[in-house]
């Protein structure tokens, strides 16, 4: 196999080999989307003699971690061709990848894994959760708390950027596990005007609290199915709010859409305060919960000591990566004023962490202590998880909306 970059003239070749291995079928507007969202990706092939055989993207992200941001390749369109599964060619254009980033100076990547027993083994762990909410919307919803009363208004999605945007970034300061988003991911991605996924959804629409903006929700909805009797749906792309009276009369519009008996947000954060504020959980119930962002620290060191601790920690962690091996050993983690330092040691261990577990843990979104519950990661020293879990701690959980 030769790894090498995927050119331009190449882009048909990637994406027929991507619908090959999702057993897709595109017409040309999509594919033209697709193509126009590859061009400024990073691509990387695999390529037998001149047959494109594996293929893998990486958007130029940056993500929010715990005090602040890092960039973050986004990986998507990972393939490999039927023809040649188990010959290490996922291997190699991941190893090339990581090594890119490495040069870089790039320390941690991401990706939302389509088969999560695939990426385990490349060292990526489930670092944010998301869950499934669904609202009966056939009567009003029932609150504990009373609504922000200021007007809604309805916001252009050409606007976006320019009205809401300054409130995701707010949003986004608060919670890591968030892509930044420039002008093209608003407009081509985040507010396409046909769904993907449901062609029978309505465009995107946007309603806004406040000026400047405090809140504000996407959302896209569809009639009653004739048919089969299914009321209509309002289906939650996403909501964000700066208190939690807002966020409630943002609930409360989006439960109250003429013609539709069903509110539905997929990948809400598991801190959502609606679950709390709520007044009735049998009409506000949580229907799934999944692994959303993947993350992999390529740079263990450069990882941790780029992130922000809430608490001082000073552990040993012992660490094995298969795949990086330079990340493997037995490192002092220290947080202090100054920052936290992680330097190789020769001192007793205190926990012993494969560097998928870790992962799973950088965001905040994982406890140690249930790693160790799960016999995942072992405990030398009695306290040393809870210690870990406090350091590590946010105050709100890791959320990812944007899917890639």
């Amino acid at each position: 196999m030769d790894i090498r970059d995927v050119p331009e003239a190449h882009l048909d070749r990637a994406l027929e080999l991507a619908y090959l291995v999702f057993h897709e079928r595109h017409e040309e507007e999509q594919r033209k989307h697709h193509r126009d969202l590859l061009l400024p990706c990073e691509r990387i092939g695999a390529y037998d003699g001149e047959t494109l055989v594996g293929f893998v993207a990486a958007h130029r992200f940056t993500l929010s971690v715990p005090g602040g941001e890092l960039p973050c390749p986004g990986l998507t369109f990972v393939s490999v061709a039927p023809t040649h599964r188990r010959r290490g060619v996922l291997s190699a254009l991941l190893a090339e990848l990581f090594r890119r980033s490495a040069e870089r100076a790039v320390p941690i990547a991401a990706l939302w894994a389509s088969e999560d027993a695939i990426y385990g083994r490349f060292g990526f762990g489930p670092a944010t959760q998301g869950v499934t909410v669904e609202i009966d919307s056939r009567r009003p919803l029932a609150l504990r708390i009373d609504p922000d009363e200021r007007p809604l208004r309805l916001i252009d999605p050409a606007d976006a950027p320019d009205v809401v945007g300054p409130c995701f970034e707010a949003t986004r300061a608060d919670r890591a596990g968030r892509i930044a988003r420039d002008d093209e991911r608003w407009s081509g991605e985040w507010l396409a005007d046909e769904d993907e996924e449901d062609d029978e959804l309505s465009p995107p629409r946007i309603v806004a609290l406040g000026d400047p903006v405090a809140g504000y929700a996407v959302y896209r909805t569809k009639g009653e199915d004739e048919d089969t009797h299914t009321p209509g749906l309002v289906r939650v792309d996403e909501l964000e709010a700066d208190t939690p009276a807002v966020s409630a009369a943002l609930w409360r519009y989006l439960a109250s859409i003429d013609l539709t008996g069903t509110v539905r947000a997929c990948g809400r954060p598991l801190d959502d305060p609606l679950l709390l504020f709520a007044a009735d959980r049998d009409q506000v119930r949580v229907t799934g919960q999944f692994p959303a962002l993947w993350v992999r620290l390529i740079d263990v060191r450069a990882a941790l000591t780029a992130r922000g601790w809430v608490a001082a920690v000073d552990l040993v962690l012992e660490v094995h990566d298969s795949r990086l091996p330079a990340n493997s050993g037995r490192f002092r983690l220290s947080s202090g004023p100054e920052g936290a330092q992680y330097e190789p040691t020769g001192d007793p261990v205190d926990l012993s962490f494969g560097v998928q577990d870790l992962a799973a843990c950088y965001l905040g979104g994982t406890k140690v202590v249930d790693l160790v519950a799960a016999g995942l990661v072992e405990e030398h020293t009695p306290g040393a998880a809870a210690t870990f879990d406090t350091a590590l701690r946010t105050p709100r959980l890791p959320h990812t909306d944007d899917e890639f």
